[in-house]
């Protein structure tokens, strides 16, 4: 890693630390993520901003609603630069569904159909399944109540096309999220067939190999008594001659 690399990722840890959220910040994790040593500290800043993301929001469990939101907004942004798709959806979703509990006393907060949707299709695309389910069901019944609320003409055809898209990605996702329940059940399940499979086999190897050695010793052992009965014997006939001999 080079010097002027490692002085960066030191500089963000400090803004982090100090709770400096700003761009200033955003823009040196971007600087940080195009350089071409990105490999060797990518991971390791992502556990950073895990870690700390989880103690911000701790701390921010009593401060006001456009605190939370604006350091939510942080640090979706920041796992963005950072690649972790993962850790970004999950603090998108978190700040959607903060935005809808929020909205029946704060009427700016509430959250559109057309977020709701997008969230769910990018969950769908990186393979959140459940929570893409989830998703939908949300922009189905924000679409719902808009169209009964706004006091907007909404055409008929363009309603029911509306919904007809969210039902079939809600199934969508139902049934993927389905799929990947059976093969995680079906994996697990051969993984521990291969495990009991592999002990199985351990155990009968050595009860194998313990057979083995007895029987290779005992041919041993049978083997020096054979020879030991034929050194007598021929010690014995030895004798016999020479008493004749004599």
């Amino acid at each position: 890693m080079s010097n002027s690399v490692a002085q960066q990722i030191s500089l963000i840890r400090s803004h982090i630390f100090t709770r400096r959220f700003d761009a200033a910040t955003l823009l040196i994790v971007e600087s940080v993520m195009v350089s071409k040593d990105v490999m060797e500290f990518r991971s390791s800043l992502r556990e950073f901003f895990r870690s700390e993301s989880m103690s911000i929001m701790r701390e921010n469990a009593e401060k006001p609603l456009e605190k939370k939101l604006l350091d939510l907004e942080f640090l979706v942004q920041s796992f963005a630069l950072l690649g972790d798709v993962e850790s970004c959806l999950a603090l998108r979703y978190e700040a959607l569904l903060l935005r809808e509990f929020k909205s029946s006393s704060h009427q700016w907060l509430e959250v559109s159909y057309t977020e709701w949707l997008n969230f769910a299709e990018q969950s769908l695309d990186y393979g959140f399944h459940s929570i893409a389910r989830k998703a939908c069901e949300n922009a189905l019944l924000c679409f719902q109540k808009n169209s009964r609320t706004d006091g907007k003409t909404v055409e008929c055809f363009e309603s029911l096309e509306v919904i007809e898209k969210l039902k079939q990605l809600k199934d969508c996702a139902t049934t993927l999220a389905a799929s990947h329940s059976v093969q995680a059940q079906a994996a697990k399940y051969t993984k521990s067939k291969q495990i009991k499979r592999s002990k199985a086999c351990s155990t009968i190897g050595e009860r194998t190999q313990s057979i083995a050695s007895t029987l290779f010793r005992n041919g041993i052992r049978k083997r020096n008594l054979r020879r030991l009965q034929e050194s007598q014997s021929l010690l014995g006939k030895t004798d016999e001659r020479n008493t004749t001999e004599i």
